[in-house]
């Protein structure tokens, strides 16, 4: 594995991404520490995705660097052995059953199949899975899909995990599950990038908040120093902070 001497997972430095006259990111700054789960929140727009896609190497930025455990994202090969990505729209071949589409991420990434199989039964039974993983995915519901796009984006047991709006379509209780495993891969080292809409579970699970708009970072910090900053107040929400800060950012930007 790399060197992560100086204790950060994520790095980016003053990253900006164009199409044509259009700014999608302009001169964005992360530093996140190994173990952190990072939520990232912003509106609709705001460049949230064209981020999580550049810090994964899935894009190039126009300018500005990025690099995952100090290794460049431009090295595709070594990136991808760090690096676990659940897209808001996952990667899944539905004429699979969900245990074979868990055998074919595992072999891609190389790893033995004892180990592979010991993992997928874990997985498959923590997430309610068992009963319908020779099923194939085609038939089944949006929480199952959900539910077998996150296993395959830990199944390798990555350093580095990103997750777009990871709870879309789960019901309570696998939603908790998810939230509960988010920690557990917080706990054992893993560093956490979080991005979605759904602020009550960014509350539960955080250490840090990043807030995005109209492609700048305009706020960063922990929930506590969010709510100072926008005097919410101890008895504020996480809600009532965004909205506060973006307000403001938007009041700025006119």
């Amino acid at each position: 594995m790399p060197s992560t001497t100086n204790g950060i997972a994520i790095q980016a430095t003053d990253i900006r991404k164009t199409y044509g006259s259009e700014v999608a990111l302009d001169g964005v700054s992360l530093s996140i520490p190994t173990g952190t789960v990072y939520g990232f929140l912003g509106p609709n727009g705001a460049g949230k995705t064209t981020t999580m896609r550049l810090l994964t190497g899935l894009s190039r930025p126009t300018s500005g660097e990025v690099s995952i455990r100090g290794v460049s994202v431009d090295d595709r090969r070594d990136i991808a052995s760090l690096i676990g990505y659940l897209p808001e729209t996952p990667p899944l071949y539905e004429e699979f059953s969900a245990r074979e589409q868990l055998e074919y991420v595992a072999d891609l990434r190389d790893i033995p199949r004892s180990t592979a199989r010991d993992r997928i039964d874990e997985y498959l039974d923590q997430f309610e899975l068992v009963d319908d993983a020779d099923r194939r995915i085609s038939g089944y519901s949006k929480g199952m899909k959900q539910k077998t796009a996150f296993i395959q984006s830990v199944i390798h047991d990555p350093d580095v995990l990103f997750l777009d709006e990871p709870t879309s379509g789960l019901d309570p209780r696998a939603a908790r599950r998810i939230r509960d495993s988010i920690t557990e891969f917080a706990d054992a080292g893993t560093t956490v990038f979080l991005s979605t809409h759904i602020l009550p579970v960014v509350e539960a699970v955080v250490d840090e908040v990043g807030v995005l708009f109209d492609g700048h970072l305009v706020a960063e910090g922990t929930p506590a120093e969010l709510h100072s900053r926008a005097e919410t107040g101890e008895s504020g929400t996480l809600e009532d902070a965004f909205l506060a800060v973006t307000s403001e950012s938007n009041t700025e930007t006119k």
